[in-house]
């Protein structure tokens, strides 16, 4: 079985959200179950140079766009048995940060046809191609309109990956029209149209053979109004060839008994856990109070993740009796918001308005409860890496976290966290409350830790749900 995943990030190379520890992960779990996986990704100035150091030219060959001919070179380099590929142009790909120019829409439009045209020189035939997010979402259009009769590309089967359905890649139809040399069948009614422009994702989504989502919660609400960022009508009609499998994390990265990061390493053991707790509070120039829980907010400072719930009752949970952490950039609203409440409450808030990732995995091992009220979370890995951490997470039942937290039940035992339903301040705020309640009850805690350490969130099988889906695809069993 061979499977191309075709993304614009991966871990360790380079990363601005969960897409690239998905694509750092994923195909190293699926090469452990027989998947010859390989990666193919832009060339980016910000990949560090030990990497390109390790590179080694593969072929160079030209990529038709429009009335352009670009030069395309392939670079490779294995990595923890994985074959990754790099897009070297320098003129679209030599430049700070991955997004964010004005001409995106070329940028990514020449990445789809590269994916595509370095297939017959890379001694490597995929029977599947896997596409990540809208800027991979144009390659299952230009497979279908252009390369399946080819006989060096016939067989072909794509599936299109919904990271977060908020990133569309809409553009003007006339870059569309320039870059693709597509037929005007393609650019009406039910086909890229969106928003007036055309859309690199919804390409993706009618033109894949299959379409998956990262969690079956994500997948069931991206198809209502609320959730569907207008596309919910589209996802409805595709429910038939549409899944969601819930990402996992790399459990040889997030692991308390070998993290460098930590200062005391631990499994399960809650008195080494205490010793995490007091080095990280007095790194933060917290007061030692052991007895108190630490709740730790790891997060992008926006809307979505449910900032705004916070600033709401913010007074509110200044009140418990509890300590938080929290450590993230993003809107400079909810960045004053934490640095002011710090200010005004220096003994119960620390404000790490930065993000760095060896403070990240402390607070993970230090803090008691870690909060996560989204908005929406098409999977979110916060919450998987706490409870490796064994900090029992507090979340919104949405997406990924409503499939991956189970709600705690004093009654039955079960359980190995925190849950509300409804976006709502105070909903949330009752949640928090009743979390620490538990923090002092012994008994029920030791009960949500115990569960917690039966859960297996690691990508062992979630590769075997995609091994399974690339599998039927072959075989055109779907």
């Amino acid at each position: 079985m061979n499977v191309l995943f075709a993304a614009s990030e991966a871990v360790p190379f380079v990363k601005t959200g969960g897409l690239a520890d998905v694509i750092g992960s994923l195909p190293q779990a699926l090469a452990k179950l027989g998947v010859d996986v390989r990666v193919m990704l832009p060339k980016y100035e910000d990949i560090p140079g030990e990497w390109k150091e390790r590179l080694e030219p593969v072929t160079v060959f030209t990529v038709k766009m429009g009335w352009r001919e670009q030069y395309c070179g392939i670079e490779q380099l294995v990595q923890s048995g994985v074959t990754y590929y790099f897009i070297d142009n320098e003129y679209y790909f030599r430049r700070k940060g991955c997004y964010g120019y004005g001409d995106d829409a070329e940028r990514f439009a020449y990445y789809c046809q590269a994916v595509l045209g370095a297939l017959p020189h890379i001694g490597y035939r995929p029977d599947i191609v896997h596409c990540h997010d809208w800027q991979a979402g144009m390659i299952p259009v230009l497979y279908r309109a252009q390369y399946a009769q080819q006989p060096a590309y016939a067989g072909i089967r794509t599936v299109m990956t919904i990271h977060n359905l908020r990133y569309q890649g809409v553009f003007g139809k006339e870059q569309f029209r320039d870059y693709f040399s597509l037929g005007e069948e393609h650019f009406s009614g039910y086909a890229l149209e969106q928003h007036g422009g055309a859309s690199f994702l919804k390409g993706g989504l009618l033109y894949s053979d299959f379409i998956t989502t990262v969690s079956p919660s994500y997948a069931e609400e991206i198809q209502t109004p609320y959730y569907g960022e207008h596309m919910d009508s589209l996802l409805r009609s595709q429910s038939h060839r549409l899944a969601g499998i819930v990402n996992g994390i790399d459990y040889d990265t997030f692991d308390p008994m070998n993290d460098p990061h930590i200062a005391v390493p631990y499994r399960d053991s809650l008195s080494k856990k205490r010793q995490n707790k007091l080095k990280l509070t007095e790194r933060l120039g917290l007061p030692a109070m052991p007895d108190l829980p630490l709740i730790a907010i790891v997060s992008r400072l926006v809307d979505q993740k449910g900032m705004d719930l916070i600033g709401r009752v913010l007074p509110e949970l200044m009140a418990l009796d509890a300590q938080w952490v929290v450590l993230g950039t993003g809107e400079p609203r909810f960045e004053h918001m934490f640095r002011d409440a710090a200010g005004r409450h220096p003994d119960k808030l620390s404000a790490q308005i930065l993000f760095d990732e060896a403070l990240a995995r402390q607070v993970y091992a230090g803090s008691d409860l870690f909060l996560m009220p989204s908005l929406f979370e098409p999977c979110g890995i916060g919450q998987l890496v706490a409870m490796r951490y064994r900090s029992v997470p507090i979340v919104r039942e949405t997406g990924g976290l409503k499939d991956t937290v189970q709600p705690f039940n004093e009654f039955t035992g079960e359980g190995t966290g925190f849950s509300f339903t409804n976006y709502n301040a105070h909903d949330m705020l009752y949640t928090i409350e009743r979390a620490v309640r538990m923090f002092h009850d012994p008994q029920a805690w030791s009960q949500i830790i115990s569960n917690i350490r039966k859960k297996d969130f690691s990508w062992r099988k979630s590769a075997q749900a995609y091994a399974e889906l690339y599998g039927k695809l072959k075989e055109r069993v779907i």
